[in-house]
């Protein structure tokens, strides 16, 4: 009875992940179905698929799809004012007219924000600023989200904040996730240029190849040299010295960037007084703040995310005030919510996904033995451990696409989970790690059950099974190659 209940949710499991590779059906009615029908082959009690599947489920991300329409609210308010039109020409004027070199700057510049920076509404609010200036040099849609993914996921690999995981649960030091994490970096972003190259080539725009060689390579020994530096070369009193003096600098920078708020704050009241606003034709400069307040609160201090978006409407709305602007101010609101609701119902399916999988998250009475879906994997998943270098590379290499929609392998699904199931198998912790890492980034770019890449994808009107086409054949090969990696240091 467990072989064919474990044979059907991995037949569903493949079914459902093949019609919506394919767009045969669509994710708003895939993922709700495949929660409902992995419940009830894993031997989930009808109650309780109503109560925790479809119950709980449907506000399991009630954060990020209220995230969501916070800062849908705010891009909207931008573009009915003015404001997004104006940036993006304006930044068609500043950026130049070489499209290669501003998705590089940009991709950095996602890669840097984002080895602090993390969630939803820190990803909205970059996305804010850097899509326009991408669109304004003729970048398509589907190539700027790409990049902003690529880059997101890179900052990820280096946040060591995502390594707390590794640090408590498989007991290692930095100092042995930091190389790996290190080579990851170098191969992923290698592969963010070859893609953002190939896909401005397919876009119709000119390529330097040469140019493309020297970037690349220039920036990646920078950075090699920059970490070597820090972290191997360089004595302990000087790297001390070095935080402290970074400590001291950082305070005076977030005492500098608040008072630079509040004095954009009283510009912004001082306008709303002068006599001449409503006679204004072009969008005042203080107005391009009105994205960038919101991220800075979050960076710097630490704000409530909605928070931080309310704030930066207010801004938004006051810095750009005229007459008869509430009205629009409020119109703009309840189409900004509207907006998004694709994405809202998309992590309903989600949601439910996650639960029909791994559960409401607390032990329940009736199931003594744990959650009964995530309980039937685990032996296939002891039966599958590979112990050996070429069996490693092997096994996960092919086994990767099963981190695509909650499977497995996904670490926001049931890949923590099954990483404790690999230790217990004897696994080398470190190995472990390196699959998490180098499996992950399908995960974070790939999958179209994120909800970055469902908020992405509906910002810039894309369908997110295309993003998923996109990428999929650059991150499944930088999967490979870092279970090769990983094999070649661990196994």
């Amino acid at each position: 009875m467990i072989i064919v209940q474990t044979s059907l949710l991995i037949g569903i499991f493949i079914l459902m992940a093949t019609l919506m590779f394919f767009r045969k059906i669509p994710a708003l009615i895939a993922l709700p179905l495949m929660a409902f029908m992995v419940a009830i082959v894993g031997g989930v009690r009808p109650d309780d698929i109503i109560r925790y599947v479809i119950g709980q489920g449907t506000i399991k991300l009630h954060n990020a799809y209220t995230i969501a329409m916070f800062g849908s609210m705010l891009s909207v308010v931008l573009q009915k004012t003015g404001v997004a039109e104006s940036f993006i020409k304006k930044g068609a004027e500043l950026s130049g007219d070489n499209p290669w070199i501003i998705a590089v700057s940009m991709l950095t510049l996602i890669t840097l924000l984002f080895s602090t920076l993390g969630g939803l509404g820190a990803i909205i609010m970059v996305a804010t600023i850097v899509l326009p200036i991408m669109s304004s040099v003729g970048i398509g849609a589907v190539t700027s989200v790409g990049i902003f993914l690529f880059g997101l996921s890179i900052g990820g690999i280096i946040n060591v904040g995502n390594w707390a995981v590794y640090i408590s649960v498989m007991g290692l030091r930095v100092d042995q996730i930091r190389p790996f994490a290190l080579l990851m970096l170098f191969l992923t972003y290698i592969f963010a240029i070859l893609y953002i190259t190939v896909q401005l080539y397919r876009d119709g725009h000119e390529i330097n190849l040469k140019r493309v060689v020297l970037y690349s390579f220039a920036f990646l020994l920078a950075v090699a040299a920059a970490w070597y530096v820090y972290s191997v070369g360089m004595p302990e009193q000087i790297k001390q010295n070095c935080a402290q003096a970074a400590f001291q600098f950082w305070k005076i920078l977030s005492v500098a960037i608040g008072v630079g708020i509040a004095l954009l704050f009283l510009l912004g009241i001082f306008r709303l007084f002068s006599n001449d606003r409503d006679n204004e034709s072009d969008v005042h400069w203080i107005s391009y703040f009105s994205p960038l307040i919101p991220l800075l609160l979050i960076l710097v201090y630490d704000v409530d995310i909605i928070a931080s978006f309310i704030t930066g409407l207010l801004y938004a709305y006051l810095t750009t005030y005229k007459k008869g602007r509430m009205n629009l101010f409020i119109r703009s609101c309840f189409e900004g919510g509207g907006l998004v609701m694709p994405a809202v119902v998309l992590m309903f399916g989600i949601g439910m996904l996650l639960v029909a999988i791994i559960g409401p998250g607390v032990p329940l009475q009736q199931y003594p033995s744990g959650w009964p879906v995530i309980s039937l994997l685990k032996p296939l998943m002891l039966c599958i451990v590979p112990h050996s270098p070429v069996a490693y590379i092997i096994v996960f290499g092919l086994a990767a696409p099963s981190a695509l929609y909650r499977g497995p392998l996904n670490v926001w699904g049931m890949g923590y989970g099954l990483a404790t199931i690999f230790l217990a198998s004897g696994l080398n912790p470190g190995a472990v790690m390196g699959l998490l890492l180098a499996v992950g980034q399908i995960q974070g770019i790939s999958d179209p059950t994120n909800t970055h890449n469902v908020w992405l994808a509906n910002e810039m009107r894309v369908d997110v099974q295309k993003l998923l086409w996109n990428t999929i054949p650059y991150t499944w090969l930088i999967a490979i190659l870092g279970l090769s990696v990983s094999a070649f240091l661990f196994m």
